[in-house]
Formats: C-alpha cells, structure tokens, sequence
C-alpha cells in the first residue's frame, strides 16, 4: 500500500504488523482451532494473540516515536477490536453452560465473520475505514490526506469487508443447509480464498489506482488462483473431502494454471523492461 519504508530497516515483524493479516491472525487461529470441545482453548489462544499483538503495536510505536525515517507504529483499532471480541468469547468459553458452549461451537465461525463484516463496514461507515492505519506506516505522511490515498484505502477495506461477507455467508450455508460447521468447501475452501482475494487486491489495487503511470493489468488480481487450485486439490486427497478425481483434476488444472501464470509474469516483466 505505496510503501515507502526502506526495505532494509523494515524486520519480518515490521512488515507483518504493517499489515491487516496481524490484525486477522487471532481470528484466523481461532477458525483453525475451534471445533468439538475446543472451544475454550480456541477463544483462549485467540484472546492471547490479540493481546500479543497489541502489546507489540505498542512497543513497536513506543521504539518508533523518534525515528524520522519510520512512520506510524501506533495500536490499530483493529487491534483493540480483537482484543475486546475474544475478551468477551473467552469469557464466555469459561463460565458458560454445556448447551451454550455446544451452540458456540456451531456458530462461532459465523459469529467472528459477521463481528469481521460489521467491523469493516462500519469503518467505511464512519469514514476511517480500518486499512488506512495499516497504509499510514508505509505511506509517505504527506499523501495521507490527499484523496487517492483515501479511495484506495475505501476500496480495498470494502474488498475485505466483502470478503468477510462472503465468507459469512458460506459460512452460514454451512451451517443451515449442510448442518456443519465444519464442511470442506463452505467451512473452509472458500472463506479461505475470500480472504485471499482481498489480500491479493490490497497488494495489487494501489499500483493499479495510479492515474499517472500504467497499473498492473487486471488479469494480475487473479495469479494467486491457480496455485490455490493445486493446493486445495492435495487438500482434498489428504482429507478424503471428494472423490480422488476431483483431487487429482484440481491439482492438474492447478499446476497448468500455474506454470500459464509465470509464463505471462515473465512476459508481462519483460514488456516493461528497457532494452
């Protein structure tokens, strides 16, 4: 998002908080762990990443407020957010009944995706939508005002907030029609790739927003599919979600996909490169 660190200062840690995936990690730990019987340990682990995490946003703006070449650093409200959500879920997991915490485990899943898709919304709603902290720390300061800056951060936090929506939803059919949580497709594949989704287009939309200079083409959002494709394909045999058909045709079309897909970077690369 018009990153202006210097690369050479910036830690895997810096580049991670720098990004709305810090904010998500709690949430998407507590999808992978919560299930039947798991619902405290998985509201529990979610909690102490959120607070982890808000610890280090803090210190890291703490370490930061001096430093001329290094912006932001400041606790995310996405960050406060987390930690008042599985504050709340945690609570619950401990003092809650046997029939609530079975009813949690059902539902939690779509209970953090629709808290995700009201979080998001409402950000947008209340004009500081949740990407614009995260763009600030590798932004240069005096664009932060200027309305592309704005419209980019609009957009790629309404791709996220869809992307919560739509996982809410498949969620949600999940549950009602297939009555699981927990189905391979609904409970995972695609919420998964949702989530990809937005991130692909929050890397790929600031360079494509630029009036003055060519973006990357469109076609571009879409690389990360067919490598997704392969993996869900392996995904598939391992967990015997489907017929070993579909596993292995998914795999296929995934490395054709992928090697069509390096084949037109390649190309794209060398159509922007000077002679």
């Amino acid at each position: 998002m018009m990153d202006a660190t210097p690369a050479a200062r910036r830690s895997p840690i810096d580049a991670f908080l720098e990004s709305p995936l810090s904010g998500l990690a709690p949430w998407i730990a507590m999808s992978l762990i919560v299930g039947p019987g798991r619902f405290e340990e998985a509201a529990s682990i979610a909690l102490g990443m959120s607070v982890l995490l808000l610890v280090l946003g803090h210190r890291r703006g703490w370490s930061l407020r001096n430093d001329p070449d290094r912006r932001g650093g400041r606790v995310k409200t996405m960050e406060w957010f987390d930690v008042a959500y599985f504050a709340v879920i945690a609570v619950i997991g401990l003092f809650a009944s046997d029939r609530v915490i079975s009813w949690m485990e059902l539902w939690s899943g779509e209970m953090t995706n629709i808290a995700l898709v009201v979080f998001a919304f409402g950000s947008i709603l209340l004009r500081n939508p949740f990407t614009i902290e995260y763009a600030k720390e590798q932004a240069p300061e005096e664009v932060w005002d200027t309305p592309l800056f704005r419209k980019i951060n609009y957009r790629i936090t309404l791709a996220w907030a869809l992307a919560f929506a739509f996982s809410a939803l498949a969620g949600l059919y999940g549950v009602i029609v297939l009555h699981t949580s927990d189905n391979f497709w609904t409970g995972w594949i695609l919420q998964i790739g949702a989530l990809l989704f937005a991130v692909a287009f929050t890397e790929w939309y600031p360079d494509a927003a630029q009036p003055s200079e060519p973006g990357p083409p469109l076609l571009a959002l879409f690389d990360w599919i067919p490598a997704y494709v392969g993996i869900v394909g392996v995904a598939l045999l391992i967990t015997e979600a489907g017929p070993t058909y579909l596993g292995i045709a998914l795999i296929v079309v995934g490395v054709v996909g992928f090697l069509a897909v390096r084949r037109s970077a390649r190309a794209r690369k060398s159509a922007v490169t000077p002679q």
